[in-house]
């Protein structure tokens, strides 16, 4: 780093109130390790923030210096976008205020917040907004590439819920954005990515949900997983909005519910939630129950933060990761036979192919009603590779890449932002669509010189 920049450095210190840091010493090494342990970039700068004014002067300091930027949410994101190399990385990981108001069932969340840290806050007052699925798992990226879980069969995806953001912009300017101002930013920040700034503050709409509800686990050997997979199909396709159902195909991890002589064999797995009255979920899912011979099944009534957790084990920070994602708007037959094929011949233990059953709520705004238009999507695919050895890299990512090819003449085109790898350029027109020119209009408003580049990039109009 040039004598220059480093008095620079300096006087940067001296207004920013919470932490620089520079390469060398422990701080720096545990602040740019990320979720996905195949990123491994080194910064010159990491500013962790913890006021907006740290964020502005942040943005100010990479603009006026020419340096790469990076924005750190949770640090979760696959693609590993959290962080650069020699530039500086804006780090809202201290930033995690939550404020709830149950009376108008709104909570105003900070850009560094996890998805663990605004479920605990809203389900103080029996109230959620619809997350993803690992509570580690950062609320900003999350909700800029769109967001579902668990909820979003009744209440939508995370940026049908999203009421405004406090945002900086390229130019330093902290600008809020809603249905009444900056609306096209508004627009853009729901499902368009870290393209447009570095949002500091999140305002949700809440909902009535638990704390206390019906979910858990019922699992089938992975001999019966055609016949299941097409009885589940049928069955969603039935299912009321209160109800997700979500399959998982992988070697059964050593769960106490199921016999021992299954751990380590394929299983499929089927994953529910239920957000009505525990007691009509129990007759709902019945039929679940039969679709054979289940191994085992673990379901019951437990506080909703605890189901929200449920797979962080599974999800621990520090692996290698590596996926692939399709949409689907059906799931066919030869998907079943291509899924079970790949199953078979896993390359890791931890790797797994699962579906995440949308629909219901998700689909009932039009596709240009905000910037993720994936509308027509009831399936979200991720194929999940994961493993610990960096001399296993060439053999999972195949076996990730040689499946994506497979199940492709079934997919619906589109695919989820936040599911995308850092190799993946030629697919960022499929993952924001026919919104994707009009994305294009606002980044040239509100970011002219693309200094918000480490994304799923928007290149400006």
């Amino acid at each position: 780093m040039t004598k220059l920049l480093a008095t620079k450095i300096e006087a940067l210190k001296s207004g920013f109130g919470g932490e620089i840091l520079l390469p060398g010493g422990d701080a720096y090494e545990n602040a740019r390790k990320i979720w996905n342990a195949m990123i491994d970039k080194r910064p010159a700068i990491i500013a962790r923030c913890t006021t907006t004014s740290d964020v502005v002067l942040a943005v100010n300091f990479a603009r006026d210096n020419g340096l790469l930027l990076a924005v750190r949410g949770g640090g979760h994101n696959i693609a590993g976008n959290a962080m650069c190399d020699d530039g500086l990385v804006v780090d809202l990981s201290q930033m995690k205020t939550a404020r709830v108001d149950p009376g108008t069932r709104r909570v105003v969340i900070e850009g560094g917040a996890t998805l663990a840290d605004l479920d605990a806050a809203t389900q103080a007052h029996g109230l959620a907004t619809p997350l993803g699925i690992n509570s580690t798992t950062g609320v900003a990226g999350l909700t800029l590439g769109g967001g579902f879980g668990w909820l979003s069969r009744k209440y939508g995806m995370t940026i049908d819920n999203l009421e405004s953001a406090e945002v900086v912009t390229a130019a330093g300017d902290v600008v809020h954005a809603s249905a009444t101002e900056h609306p096209d930013l508004f627009w853009a920040l729901q499902g368009g990515g870290g393209n447009f700034g570095v949002v500091t503050r999140f305002e949700f709409r809440l909902h009535p949900v638990g704390p206390d509800l019906l979910s858990g686990l019922i699992v089938y050997p992975i001999a019966a997983a055609k016949s299941v997979l097409q009885q589940y199909r049928e069955f969603v396709a039935k299912a009321p909005d209160e109800l997700s159902v979500w399959t998982v195909l992988r070697q059964a991890p050593p769960l106490p519910f199921l016999p021992e002589e299954v751990h380590g064999k394929g299983i499929v797995a089927l994953a529910l939630l239920y957000t009505g009255d525990p007691k009509q979920g129990e007759a709902l899912i019945d039929p679940l129950r039969k679709l054979g011979t289940p191994l085992g099944e673990h379901v019951g009534v437990q506080p909703y933060t605890a189901w929200q957790q449920a797979f962080d084990p599974l999800l621990t920070f520090g692996a290698r990761n590596y996926w692939k994602s399709h949409n689907f708007s059906t799931l066919k037959d030869g998907l079943f036979d291509a899924v079970i094929e790949y199953i078979d011949k896993l390359p890791s233990p931890q790797c797994e192919i699962f579906f995440g059953a949308i629909g219901g709520a998700t689909t009932k705004p039009a596709p240009d009603a905000a910037a993720y238009a994936h509308r027509d999507a009831l399936f979200v695919m991720n194929v999940h590779g994961r493993w610990d050895a960096p001399a296993d890299d060439a053999r999972c990512i195949g076996w990730a890449r040689d499946f994506f090819k497979a199940s492709a003449p079934f997919a619906s085109g589109g695919v989820y932002v936040n599911f995308l790898t850092a190799d993946e350029g030629d697919r960022i027109r499929a993952a924001y669509g026919p919104n994707y020119d009009r994305l294009a209009q606002v980044k040239r408003k509100y970011d002219p010189d693309n200094l918000f580049r480490v994304n799923q990039n928007i290149q400006p109009a």
